[in-house]
C-alpha cells in the first residue's frame, strides 16, 4: 500500500515532466526565433537608427505627430471594425446554412479553395474586375452610367474589405461548421421535442454551444486583419489610395527608406495592441455567463 502511494504520487510528476520535455523544442523555438527578435525591436525602438545610440521615448514622440502614422493606424481600424462583424456573420449564416445538406464533408474542401489560390490570381482578378477598363466598368457603361476608378477613390477600401471576406470566409466557414456539428444531435432532438422552433433552437441551443468557437474565429479574424498587404500592394503599389494605406504599407515604406528606428517603434505598439486586444477578449468571454 506504501508502495502504491508513493508511485501515484511520483507518476503525475513524470508524466508533468514528459509533457514538458515534449513541448520544450517548440518553446525553445518561440524563445528564440520570436520572443528574441522582438526584444532586440523593442531595444531598437529607443535608440536611434544611424548610430544606435540611446533616442529615449523620442522615436515614441515622432510617432503621435507622424500623419502617415496616424492615417495608417486610423484606415487598419476602420477596416478591422468593418471586417470582422462581416465576415463573422456572413460565415455563421452560410455555416447554418450548409450543416443542413446532407454532403457536407465534399463542400467543405472547396471552401478552403481561396485560402490556396496564389496572390497573383487573386490581382488578376481584382484588376479584371476593378480596373478602369475592366468589367465592373464595362457593365456600368452598358447601362449609360459614369465609370468608377475604383483603385483611386473610397470604392478602393470597400474592395480590399470584399477582398479580405471572400478570401477568409472560407477558413470561416470551417470553423463555425466544426463547432455546429460538434453539437449533439440529442440535444436539438429533446428542444424540438419541448416544442422548441428552428429560431428558438438557433438563439438556444446553437448559439450557446458555440461560444468557444466564436471566440476563436474572433482572435484569428482579428490577427489576419492585419496581414492584408500582400494583394492591395500588388494592385495599387506602395502608395495607395489613402482610404486603403494601411500600417502594412507604412512598414513597407519605412523598410524602404531604412527609417528603423520608427519601424521597430510601430510593430511596438502594433504587438501591445494586438495583445492587449487578444487578452482582452479572452477576459470578454470568460466574464461572461451563459448567453
Amino acid at each position: 500500500m506504501k508502495f502504491c502511494a508513493k508511485f501515484n504520487c511520483i507518476w503525475p510528476s513524470r508524466r508533468r515532466f514528459r509533457r514538458l520535455l515534449f513541448l520544450l523544442p517548440s518553446l525553445a523555438g518561440v524563445f528564440v526565433f520570436v520572443l528574441l527578435p522582438f526584444a532586440d525591436v523593442a531595444r531598437r525602438s529607443f535608440t536611434t537608427a544611424v548610430n544606435g545610440r540611446w533616442n529615449g521615448w523620442a522615436n515614441y514622440e515622432m510617432l503621435a505627430g507622424n500623419q502617415a502614422f496616424l492615417l495608417a493606424v486610423k484606415n487598419t481600424l476602420r477596416f478591422t471594425a468593418v471586417c470582422l462583424p462581416i465576415l463573422i456573420g456572413l460565415g455563421l449564416l452560410t455555416a447554418v446554412l450548409l450543416s443542413r445538406l446532407p454532403r457536407i464533408q465534399t463542400l467543405k474542401a472547396c471552401y478552403l479553395l481561396p485560402l490556396a489560390a496564389p496572390a497573383a490570381t487573386v490581382v488578376l482578378v481584382w484588376r479584371i474586375l476593378f480596373a478602369d477598363s475592366g468589367l465592373l466598368n464595362g457593365l456600368l457603361a452598358k447601362f449609360s452610367l459614369s465609370p468608377v476608378r475604383f483603385m483611386e477613390s473610397e470604392a478602393a477600401f470597400w474592395v480590399l474589405v470584399a477582398s479580405y471576406v471572400w478570401k477568409n470566409l472560407g477558413y470561416t466557414v470551417i470553423l463555425w461548421l466544426a463547432g455546429i456539428l460538434g453539437i449533439p444531435e440529442s440535444i436539438l432532438e429533446a428542444a424540438r421535442v419541448d416544442g422548441a422552433s428552428e429560431r428558438q433552437c438557433f438563439y438556444r441551443v446553437i448559439l450557446p454551444n458555440l461560444k468557444p468557437t466564436l471566440y476563436t474565429i474572433t482572435v484569428l479574424s482579428f490577427l489576419n486583419s492585419f496581414k492584408v498587404f500582400r494583394e492591395a500592394y500588388l494592385v495599387a503599389g506602395a502608395y495607395p489610395h489613402e482610404s486603403m494605406y494601411l500600417l502594412q504599407h507604412l512598414f513597407n515604406n519605412w523598410f524602404t527608406g531604412l527609417e528603423f528606428d520608427k519601424m521597430a517603434a510601430a510593430a511596438v505598439c502594433t504587438a501591445l495592441v494586438m495583445g492587449v486586444g487578444s487578452i482582452g477578449l479572452k477576459r470578454l468571454w470568460d466574464r461572461q455567463g451563459s448567453w
